[in-house]
């Protein structure tokens, strides 16, 4: 069975119906072509509206009726996402019509540990798009792509479950099981329909029970062409999906968006989108950019937002990457209402996520850090969310710096890695990290201290010398020299302190001692 057939038969609606709000899907929703209803939710079917039905009699069948155009191309849109979800599988996909995906799984088997397997993890990819599927295998592209399309019958409904259909093991199997199948699920069968039926020709074991030159004579060689490549009698030809090297995808919305949710409820379509192709290239989400696009006010046009998202630990959950955006969201006011969306993305970071672990480790640790820091980032601003930084020098005030977090994530821009790696080389310079016996806690300006028989005091009590002196001498090259003791001391409520003394005496009444931090 080197064949698998992703067949979507709602594929239209689901893709218009994506970017409604959940009181409008679930009114009766027709799509229309050429005025006529060319698919229907189960809500207009429940009020007899039937496919080919014209416009004005679906009206008519229910009063709030929500009619819209169909739209070939927000329909490719849809269908290559669910390409990209497959190209995770294996590297030959391609395109059966505008509504079934192929898949050459023979050598993608045994990787994934067999078909059942497959079809777990397969549709555990295609679940965040939001499309009934109906899968099925067989020994040849066209074979597999008609047992799909045919068995079981497209059930009505918006549920995005997948349907698994039969699976012929070889061509004497699939035989049996297209035998079955209404000549009209071949192309020159719904052309030629009409005649077949009144030639009494049903079903496909019809056709190959006649002639096959009276039939090519009758309905032209492209029936048993067909029949032929679906039976494995002749080769089938295909062209296979390119995977783009960057994302790139719009999606209209049908409603304007006021708000900054309802944005956000039409860029979930496209996160889903992103993340598929992200798989499909076996790498992670590092960055991604929004744009909207408004509608005109006063005949003037309205310059288009765009968000940019940088994530500081690559991801491919989608549900994360809903809240980052969100959070930037809920600090923009649109300037007219959003009527497009477009994401785009050009970061990636190769390699598969991390794997999930039993019990909680350094490096799972570190993940949820970054995702707080993204959180941060995006609700805060990339300068409000900082972080410290050694710098080689020993006076307190100046041994450290503050530089946004964004410098410490895998997606920091050139600018952020390049503050980075100065301040590294300039710890590497120091030959260690901050010393352990200094507190993390330093006052923004050292505080004065008045002194008792050369005891310095702190809320009028005299402070408990317990280490020191450490003496620093530096800073004369730069017009702010250094020359002190400093102290570890303790405090009456046992809190350690730590404090400095000049180390040259100053003029008479002149302040001695400082407080420079507390320990925790």
């Amino acid at each position: 069975m080197p064949w698998l057939a992703l067949h979507l038969p709602l594929l239209s609606l689901e893709a218009f119906c994506a970017t409604l709000p959940a009181d409008a899907a679930a009114r009766p929703v027709v799509l229309l072509a050429e005025h006529r209803v060319h698919s229907a939710n189960a809500a207009a079917a429940a009020c007899g509206i039937r496919a080919g039905m014209q416009r004005a009699t679906a009206l008519a069948l229910a009063a709030d009726l929500l009619p819209a155009e169909a739209s070939p191309v927000r329909d490719a849109a849809a269908l290559q996402a669910v390409a990209h979800a497959a190209l995770a599988f294996t590297p030959a996909v391609t395109l059966h019509d505008t509504q079934t995906v192929l898949l050459d799984v023979q050598a993608s088997l045994r990787l994934f540990g067999g078909l059942a397997a497959l079809h777990r993890r397969l549709a555990a990819a295609l679940a965040p798009l939001g499309h009934r599927v109906q899968i099925a295998a067989a020994p040849t592209a066209l074979g597999a792509a008609l047992l799909a399309q045919w068995w079981p019958p497209p059930a009505r409904g918006d549920a995005a479950t997948p349907v698994t259909g039969p699976h012929a093991d070889d061509l004497a199997a699939l035989q049996a099981l297209l035998d079955d199948a209404p000549v009209a699920l071949l192309g020159p069968g719904r052309v030629h329909g009409e005649a077949l039926q009144g030639m009494g020709l049903h079903r496909l074991r019809d056709l190959r029970a006649l002639p096959r030159d009276g039939l090519a004579r009758r309905f032209g060689a492209e029936l048993l062409d067909e029949l032929d490549r679906a039976l494995g009698r002749r080769p089938d030809l295909r062209r296979w999906v390119v995977l783009p090297g960057s994302f790139d995808s719009r999606l209209e919305l049908f409603a304007r968006a006021d708000s900054s949710g309802q944005v956000l409820h039409g860029a979930r379509v496209l996160l889903a989108r992103l993340v598929a192709w992200a798989q499909a290239r076996h790498a992670r989400v590092g960055a991604f950019t929004l744009r909207m696009r408004h509608e005109r006010q006063r005949q003037a046009a309205v310059p288009a937002t765009e968000l940019q998202i940088a994530l500081a630990e690559p991801s491919l959950d989608v549900a994360h990457l809903q809240l980052l955006l969100r959070e930037r969201l809920a600090h923009v006011v649109l300037a007219a209402p959003t009527l497009e969306l477009q994401l785009h993305c050009s970061r990636l970071v190769a390699g598969e996520a991390p794997n999930g672990e039993l019990f909680p480790t350094p490096a799972s640790e570190a993940e949820g850090l970054a995702r707080l820091l993204e959180r941060l980032r995006a609700r805060l601003g990339d300068d409000q969310v900082q972080r410290l930084v050694a710098v080689a020098d020993h006076r307190p005030e100046q041994a450290s710096r503050a530089v946004p977090a964004q410098a410490a994530g895998a997606a920091a821009s050139p600018r952020a890695a390049a503050r980075s790696s100065s301040a590294a080389a300039a710890v590497a310079a120091m030959g260690s990290a901050l010393p352990l016996h200094r507190p993390a806690w330093l006052l923004p300006e050292p505080l004065p201290l008045a002194e008792r028989d050369t005891l310095p005091l702190l809320q009028g009590r005299a402070l408990q010398l317990l280490s020191g002196p450490e003496r620093i001498e530096t800073g004369w090259w730069d017009g702010e020299p250094a020359a002190r003791d400093y102290f570890i001391a303790q405090a009456d409520d046992a809190s350690l302190v730590w404090v400095w003394r000049r180390r040259l005496p100053g003029a008479a009444g002149e302040v001695q001692w400082f407080l420079q931090g507390r320990f925790g």
